[in-house]
């Protein structure tokens, strides 16, 4: 195993022993049965021990004559293990899931797959969301190392000196997810190229005053490298100096930048980073009465359902956010198992012609 492998697995601490009141269950006339029971009356009433039961619950091998014994408790009683309490185990067979939103379609896309895929494979996905707070998703981070997750697939916003520190000192298999981690293992958007690609479409269709809104800096993949691709496929065609807003990623902080880009300059074409943006530019576009794309042209990435629903059908650039979550979580249980995966993994993107951009040639 290599050493940044080693860097990514810790040595689980062993928890101690629980106590509990022990329960003598009888099968006599008038004995009333406790409405929940837990995993040690499960253990003695089907006479093996407690950590038997705990295997069966994971997966590991249990004998068929003392599953038959467990299964014949649980059924008799209705008794469903306690995620939480499992948490201390050796292998929990919980993955935890640290995003910066749920408020977001993309962020949706990839949550809903890695909860698909890891349960598919017994598994349980424990979601934090830290709500675009960087120091949130530190303790989010922390919170789920403390609880002995099997591994954490994190979304982060950025990756900060913080977060390598972190990294370095659990062993705990870490995948992180759109954004770029040299020094370790990570699945990201293509986000230079696809900004490039958005920026040469909008310059062979002949635009010449562009706005731009993007991200603020601190999100590395959007705020700088969907940005600079934008910048760079613009300037192939001759469009040097966009005039560049930023915003959060709401709908209010699109139309904020609408109206600002549309006090300073007369623009052809607005290039929104999202389509939550573009969504933003649309509402205010349309209360000044200017038309989509006769008067400006709007473009975004997300490639959100609720864009071809827009009038006009909004051109936008859909990244693979199934994908993302799928190879995250492939990757991660390949790493619990101390299995080979690539360093890093770049997941498609597909470019998606509405009708909201202008042919001005």
């Amino acid at each position: 195993m290599s050493k940044k492998m080693e860097r990514n697995r810790i040595p689980v601490a062993q928890s101690g022993k629980s106590s509990y009141n022990k329960i003598k269950y009888e099968r006599k006339a008038g004995y009333t049965m406790p409405k929940k029971i837990t995993m040690a009356d499960v253990a003695e009433m089907a006479g093996v021990t407690k950590s038997t039961v705990s295997r069966y619950f994971n997966g590991g091998y249990v004998k068929k004559a003392t599953r038959e014994k467990i299964q014949k408790v649980i059924e008799e009683y209705n008794y469903a293990p306690n995620t939480f309490a499992r948490l201390k185990a050796k292998e929990s067979n919980v993955i935890g899931v640290v995003v910066p939103t749920l408020n977001s379609k993309v962020t949706s896309r990839v949550i809903t797959s890695i909860d698909r895929y890891l349960r598919d494979r017994n598994y349980t996905t424990l979601i934090k969301n830290s709500d675009h707070d960087i120091d949130l998703e530190l303790l989010n981070i922390q919170k789920l190392i403390h609880l002995n997750v099997d591994g954490i697939l994190i979304s982060s916003i950025a990756v900060t000196e913080d977060h390598r520190d972190i990294f370095e000192q659990t062993q705990i298999p870490i995948v992180v997810l759109a954004q770029d981690y040299e020094d370790g293992i990570s699945i990201i958007d293509d986000d230079y190229n696809a900004g490039k690609c958005v920026g040469e479409y909008i310059g062979k269709t002949g635009h010449k005053n562009v706005g731009y809104i993007g991200v603020y800096e601190t999100d590395e993949a959007v705020g700088i490298r969907r940005r600079q691709g934008v910048l760079d496929g613009l300037a192939a065609f001759g469009i040097h100096d966009p005039l560049i807003k930023k915003s959060d990623y709401s709908f209010l902080g699109g139309q904020k930048n609408t109206r600002e880009i549309l006090e300073e300059m007369k623009p052809d074409a607005i290039v929104c980073a999202t389509d939550r943006l573009a969504f933003g530019a649309y509402k205010v576009l349309q209360e000044k009465g200017l038309r989509i794309p006769e008067d400006i042209s709007v473009v975004g990435f997300g490639g959100y359902d609720e864009s071809s629903l827009l009038t006009p059908e909004l051109t936008t650039l859909k990244f693979d956010s199934y994908g993302m979550g799928y190879l995250g979580a492939e990757t991660i249980l390949k790493m619990i198992k101390e299995e080979p995966v690539s360093k890093k993994q770049i997941v498609e993107y597909k470019f998606i012609e509405g009708k909201s951009v202008k042919n001005r040639t």
